[in-house]
């Protein structure tokens, strides 16, 4: 079951003590001693080799696992004590400043960074005093986190404007939020009262967000395992095919999709699976001419059709 990107950094930090205690572990032992599947442990491990105690690409941390057992070759190395070079010290100085300007940060968690920052910036001197006049301004993204991270933690309504490719349309809704997680991008999973039911929310999709006082009371529900995607369509649900140009390889990163194949051009032609084809009309009609339904043939008249009434919409009003 994925996990948000807080809990997933947690883990990582107590997966690197556990290993360095434990060469040579197997892969079964570790994921059952995190509570994780094999699958997140390996998806954890991918990761890790990729971090370590400098930014330049050095003094990384060589992990490798061959399905079985986790080897860590350099412990020793990275353990040696920290020294941070003056650009270092810097990007680490106005990273966490602009962290603790976040809205929707816990109380908590902004005093414990801003002690931690005092006693960075005493030992990095005059760097210290240099990083001050930088500043980081954060996009909407990172302030939706903050406040869906307080709303959960403080068991609080949200209310959203939220963008739906689908209907290309604002719509406004209250959501009780259950958990946040990423799978390629950063989600909430909630209880919507607009259509009573779970859905989840694309963080970059949510056009304005505000905390409400009322209670977050979603009903129990068991978590779904997204360790394989996100969108999991029904079997019988009807197959679709679209074909764009290079001016519409957007539509496979809004919309999910079980293929995307190349095409000589630049385009792509994408394969999905939707209970409502006839929803996608919109889409073809947003495209087009960077775009055409290829399958179902019926779906692909309807589009053209509706294309055609538009058009001789639009000639009457000139």
């Amino acid at each position: 079951m994925a996990t948000n990107a807080i809990d997933q950094t947690r883990r990582m930090l107590s997966l690197v003590t556990y290993l360095r205690e434990r060469p040579g572990a197997h892969v079964q032992d570790v994921a059952r001693a995190f509570g994780i599947t094999e699958d997140e442990l390996i998806s954890d491990l991918d990761v890790l080799p990729m971090c370590g105690t400098s930014f330049r690409g050095g003094d990384l941390l060589d992990i490798d696992t061959d399905g079985d057992r986790i080897w860590w070759h350099n412990p020793d190395d990275v353990a040696e004590p920290l020294r941070l070079a003056a650009d270092e010290a810097t990007a680490l100085l106005v990273a966490a400043r602009a962290v603790a300007t976040l809205p929707g940060l816990r109380e908590s968690d902004r005093e414990a960074l801003l002690r931690a920052t005092a006693k960075l910036e005493t030992a990095a001197g005059e760097t210290g005093a240099a990083s001050s006049r930088l500043s980081v301004t954060f996009e909407s993204e990172g302030g939706v986190f903050a406040d869906v991270d307080r709303a959960i933690s403080e068991r609080r309504r949200l209310w959203l404007r939220y963008y739906s490719p689908a209907r290309d349309e604002l719509t406004e809704r209250e959501v009780d939020p259950i958990r946040l997680f990423a799978v390629g991008h950063t989600y909430m999973e909630g209880w919507c009262r607009l259509s009573e039911a779970r859905r989840t929310f694309r963080l970059d999709r949510v056009a304005e967000i505000r905390l409400l006082d009322a209670p977050a009371a979603p009903p129990e529900l068991e978590l779904r395992d997204l360790s394989e995607g996100l969108v999991h369509p029904a079997a019988e649900d009807p197959e679709v095919v679209i074909e764009v140009t290079t001016g519409g390889r957007w539509v496979a990163e809004y919309y999910p999709h079980d293929s995307a194949e190349e095409l000589p051009d630049g385009g792509l032609r994408i394969t999905l699976r939707t209970p409502d084809p006839a929803s996608l009309r919109r889409l073809a009609l947003r495209l087009g001419g960077e775009g055409r339904i290829v399958t179902p043939p019926e779906l692909a008249e309807s589009a053209r059709t509706a294309a055609r009434e538009a058009l001789a919409a639009y000639d009457e009003t000139l």
